[in-house]
């Protein structure tokens, strides 16, 4: 097991803070798809949130477009995790004993694994901003528990190998005369 890094704070983050990319089970090859927001779309009123979204598979080129007025998500454990925009399974996800443990990407991954790793985790105060409720605050019981760090940092651990590595580009050589 990690031994516990020092300290977490907490960087105010909501869910809304990390659906710019979302990593989705592919409709067509049931590989790992990628849920992204149409370049140059802002949403209305200039809210990211609901701006237009595309589902691409590098895998097996399955693509889909939402308009991103209507997001769903997860209520509570009984239901499958799915994305906002398509209903899609989350590529990020395990079971535990406890419960499932899901991301949408690999920025919430990595911070619910330093929050998780931490043995001293400082909240923000709800009175600077308003904001009572944060990302890492609305994290169930079981997974701020110090007695199932390891179990959650283990399953958070697999989630992170289960990302396929993107395939680097041949870099382009210029040509000279």
């Amino acid at each position: 097991m990690d031994t516990p890094t020092a300290r977490f704070r907490d960087p105010r983050s909501t869910v809304y803070d990390f659906l710019d990319l979302v990593l989705v089970r592919c409709p067509g090859c049931a590989g790992a798809a990628r849920v992204v927001r149409v370049p140059g779309d802002e949403g209305p009123g200039g809210r990211r949130p609901f701006a237009a979204r595309r589902l691409v598979c590098g895998g097996c080129g399955a693509s889909r477009k939402c308009d991103g007025t209507r997001l769903t998500f997860p209520r509570g454990a009984a239901g499958p995790v799915t994305d906002p925009y398509f209903g899609r399974p989350l590529w990020l996800r395990a079971e535990t004993r406890h419960g499932t443990l899901w991301a949408y990407n690999l920025d919430h991954l990595d911070l619910i694994r330093r929050f998780v790793a931490a043995s001293l985790r400082e909240r923000a105060p709800w009175y600077d901003t308003g904001q009572k409720m944060t990302l890492v605050a609305r994290l169930p019981v079981w997974v701020k528990r110090a007695g199932n760090r390891g179990e959650v940092l283990r399953a958070l651990d697999r989630m992170r190998a289960g990302v396929p590595v993107e395939r680097a580009e041949a870099p382009v050589e210029a040509g000279g005369a």
